[in-house]
């Protein structure tokens, strides 16, 4: 697929992803959703070295300010209930990225911009980043995850009053609140991003990609995630990771993981 709406610099082993439409305030429409959903099922797996993704928003003023309400306009319930399944499709293909995937929020994550930074593993913000999930303004519900994930990360009562009202809160509320894992000056967002994604790699890649997976198993209906932890455990400890890092330490050396 050749991207119109992402920009994706590859650097180092990690991936930059930018939503790039900011005359729309980088707002999601179809072919951004169907460009992350290939960029995530197709285009990142296949990179060899790749450490992580940082995404992030063109611009200084928006992250990503919701979907593009003009594609709305003629949706009736199939097609929205199609729309919505979609979406949830691509963001459950961020949420459990085998990598670590940070959001750096640089400006608006409203509607199904906060929806994509909650999908995101962790979430860095700058100072004048917006958290909200307007939807009920205009008559509708979020599609993308938003009534979910805001849960797990504020708790229900807090959510549940960002969704009735449609408030939004500035990056330092979000941080107490915990959607926001730590609030940064602009200028160094990026940066700052890049450090936390290195500061990971450093770690036994399988054991990432099994945290990964058994902290969203957390979370699902289908799967029982004490049971799944038990078997990761296992796994891990027959890898070779394992036995470099335990021998590393033993001789109080930095390990070289192979991810084997």
């Amino acid at each position: 697929m050749r991207y119109e709406n992402l920009l994706i610099d590859f650097e180092k082993g990690i991936a930059t992803v930018t939503v790039n439409r900011p005359k729309a305030l980088n707002a999601l429409n179809r072919r951004t959703m169907q460009e992350l959903n290939y960029l995530f099922a197709q285009d990142l797996p296949k990179r060899e070295g790749l450490k992580g993704v940082v995404l992030t928003g063109a611009g200084d003023k928006s992250f990503v300010a919701g979907a593009d309400i003009k594609e709305f306009l003629d949706l009736d319930a199939a097609q929205g209930e199609a729309m919505a399944r979609y979406g949830h499709e691509t963001f459950n293909l961020i949420e459990r990225f085998a990598r670590p995937v940070v959001a750096a929020v640089n400006g608006f994550a409203l509607g199904g911009g906060c929806e994509l930074a909650m999908a995101c593993h962790l979430r860095l913000a700058a100072p004048q980043a917006r958290f909200g999930q307007p939807e009920v303004n205009l008559g509708i519900i979020p599609g993308y995850g938003g009534t979910q994930r805001l849960i797990q990360y504020i708790g229900k009562g807090n959510a549940m009053e960002l969704l009735l009202t449609a408030d939004m809160i500035d990056a330092e509320t979000a941080h107490r609140l915990g959607l926001v894992n730590r609030v940064v000056p602009q200028a160094d967002l990026l940066a700052e991003a890049h450090a936390l994604v290195e500061k990971i790699a450093a770690k036994g890649p399988l054991a990432v990609a099994k945290i990964i997976e058994l902290v969203q198993a957390y979370y699902r209906h289908d799967v029982d995630g004490f049971a799944e932890e038990i078997k990761a455990f296992g796994y891990t400890t027959g890898t070779q990771d394992f036995q470099e890092g335990a021998r590393a330490f033993v001789e109080k050396r930095k390990p070289i993981f192979k991810g084997k």
